[in-house]
């Protein structure tokens, strides 16, 4: 942290709209700003087994309990402007009364512990569908989860850097960075596993290939070709079956159609998103960026799961657009 003064205080308000003034000339330099945004979700910051998870993780610690409150305020008004999480590290730009740039250095997962939870978890979990969407038994959850040995990081796995001037290793920016994680897992739980340095598929029992076309997916033809069921991660034995029958019959449907160069589908469902971006191989928000709508609304849609929904006019004509060109 910095050593100088505070600076004045400056209204949320007059912060948001100078914050976005900034971000939008770092857009413009090339940054792909990816912002944690909560809307229609009232005022729960996650609400998913790994957002959630995450969360009640970090303040399950007494050594962050003083810290962390102060971060809520600042993801619930939308002052975590960017979010970015890859290998071991999170970066961050969080609106204060100006811009301050958060760094969150995380350690890869013990090995031993990762072997630990693939055993625990062998033959368990049915899918990868069923992993991301947190569907798992109770046994499992609890591994996963688990305080000391789960995936979630310990505090002394954890370095924070901020350049505001607060002393203390975490300022309310990065406890709003660290509840903007929680709220960015909701959407996209792949991240955590990435962020541990792990393979997610490693959990599950499907085989080389599905991991292949999961990993390396680049087109909208590979996807085709090996079909939308393998990519969506739907284990075809008789237990996984059974408990999604349509997701499996969603997925025929959607493969057929792609391969035969149709237009998008007229109804379109959660999983039929979350199927077309995963075989591409992107993360919601550079997914949104390629369909030009918020990942706000990516998320939003994929929540759906196997009920359909409607949108406007001009954003399907973009979603048909895209259908296309990635189909080619």
């Amino acid at each position: 942290m910095r050593d100088y003064g505070w600076a004045p205080y400056v209204p949320v308000a007059q912060r948001r709209a100078k914050a976005l003034k900034q971000m939008a000339k770092l857009k413009k330099k090339g940054l792909n700003v990816q912002p944690v945004e909560l809307s229609g979700r009232g005022r729960k910051i996650a609400t998913s087994f790994w957002g959630k998870g995450w969360c009640d993780h970090m303040e399950s610690f007494s050594d962050y309990a003083n810290r962390l409150p102060r971060g809520r305020t600042y993801v619930r008004n939308g002052s975590v402007c960017h979010l970015e999480i890859k290998k071991g590290q999170i970066k961050a730009i969080v609106s204060g009364s100006m811009l301050y740039n958060v760094k969150i250095n995380i350690a890869q997962l013990n090995q031993n512990r990762w072997v630990m939870v693939k055993r625990a978890c062998a033959g368990k979990i049915g899918s990868l569908i069923d992993l991301l969407r947190g569907k798992m038994d109770q046994g499992v959850m609890e591994v996963v989860a688990d305080r000391q040995a789960g995936l979630f990081p310990l505090p002394g796995e954890m370095k924070f850097t901020c350049d505001c001037p607060d002393w203390a290793d975490m300022c309310k920016h990065v406890a709003a960075v660290l509840y903007g994680v929680g709220a960015r897992l909701d959407s996209d739980p792949e991240m955590l596993f990435k962020l541990r340095g792990v393979n997610h598929e490693e959990l599950v029992d499907v085989s080389t290939a599905v991991a292949d076309v999961t990993r390396k997916s680049s087109s909208r033809r590979r996807l085709a070709a090996t079909g939308i069921g393998d990519v969506f991660g739907i284990d075809l034995s008789t237990s996984v079956a059974t408990s999604e029958p349509s997701l499996a019959t969603t997925a025929k449907q959607t493969t057929d159609e792609l391969s035969s160069g149709s237009p998008l589908p007229e109804k379109l469902t959660g999983d039929i998103i979350r199927a077309w971006r995963t075989g591409l191989g992107e993360n919601q928000s550079e997914f949104a960026s390629r369909l030009k709508v918020s990942a706000a609304s990516i998320s939003q849609w994929e929540r759906k799961g196997e009920k359909t929904f409607t949108v406007h006019k001009r954003t399907r004509a973009a979603l048909h657009k895209a259908w296309i060109s990635t189909s080619r």
